[in-house]
């Protein structure tokens, strides 16, 4: 495995990060498409045999209940002080007035309810799911703040929204001298690029980290194909799935996978490869809902696309509308 720092920190983590959204009980809330509990844990004993050292979950992932496989799963196979463990809070944990968003109440619950499922007594990275336009930003720092003063948190972290407001929101932290944010969660991949415009100059200019979310679109880029009858249950129930599949998306899949061909490999490890051959990336996200996807991702780690590669891969995409922020 191969292992970089978390940006300007002095956290280490592996080069893949084991995304565990896809494990709770199907037909849940949130997620309806995941894999019950005993399915998962194949996922994580192969995740600490491998040297992953680095796992995401959220507190909105079927309202809990993926915290608590999640925890219950690495209490079992890793050892606390050898893994980096982040959650999120933010979208809505259920029907109520303040099971959302990030006020100060808010955040203070829901922290020590993450805890708890995760039977843990801090973890490493908190992110801010989205952003919440009802609460001012600086109620949402200062909670942040109280939390990490607490040591129930190591390290601030936030996902998805513009380049303006995320450098906005440090610059904020560090004038009142709270931890900034030090990782960013965005959307990225082969056929959605829009945040190299801004985002990802802004995260290697100030040494913040870059953990992508859905690296290989939603399966998409691996040929999960809905028109051809080849999609995953995921791929057939996620709402987020159906942002692809224009005549530009499919000519970028097709040059995957003719290089895949050439390669010998398959075609979700060249969409991989490709957002790891990025200088800013620390760590895309794995979700998996079968073994053999995750075996896949592992196999990426050891792919390395030559400059013509990236080329080729790179030259069918075109400007897009902006996807992720909400």
């Amino acid at each position: 495995m191969h292992h970089t720092q978390l940006g300007n920190t002095g956290l280490t983590v592996s080069r893949l990060c084991l995304g565990c959204m896809s494990f709770g009980t199907p037909g849940g809330p949130t997620h309806p498409w995941v894999v019950p509990e005993k399915d998962a844990e194949p996922f994580f004993k192969l995740a600490v045999e491998k040297g992953i050292n680095f796992f995401d979950t959220a507190n909105h992932y079927n309202h809990g209940e993926n915290e608590e496989i999640t925890g219950r799963m690495l209490k079992k196979h890793a050892r606390r002080d050898e893994i980096v463990v982040a959650t999120k809070v933010g979208l809505t944990m259920g029907d109520g007035l303040n099971k959302n968003g990030l006020s100060r109440k808010h955040i203070l619950e829901s922290v020590d309810a993450s805890l708890k499922r995760l039977q843990m007594d801090h973890v490493d990275l908190l992110y801010v799911h989205r952003l919440d336009p009802h609460t001012p930003f600086e109620e949402t720092l200062e909670a942040l703040d109280v939390v990490v003063r607490a040591g129930k948190v190591i390290y601030p972290a936030a996902s998805s929204m513009w380049a303006w407001q995320f450098a906005k929101l440090r610059e904020m932290q560090i004038s009142a001298g709270f931890t900034p944010f030090v990782a960013m969660q965005n959307f990225y991949n082969l056929a959605y690029r829009e945040e190299e415009r801004e985002m990802l100059p802004y995260c290697e200019s100030e040494g913040v980290a870059v953990v992508p979310w859905s690296p290989i679109a939603r399966g998409f880029l691996a040929g999960n194909k809905p028109r051809e009858g080849q999609a995953t249950n995921r791929a057939q129930t996620d709402k987020m799935s159906g942002l692809f599949g224009n005549k530009q998306d499919y000519a970028i899949l097709e040059r995957i996978q003719k290089i895949a061909g050439e390669l010998g490999v398959s075609a979700a490890q060249v969409a991989y490869a490709w957002v790891l051959s990025k200088d800013v990336i620390t760590a895309p996200i794995v979700g998996c809902t079968k073994l053999p996807q995750f075996e896949e991702a592992l196999g990426a780690l050891d792919l390395t696309l030559g400059a013509g590669h990236i080329k080729r891969l790179e030259a069918a995409y075109k400007p897009r509308d902006v996807m992720g922020h909400s």
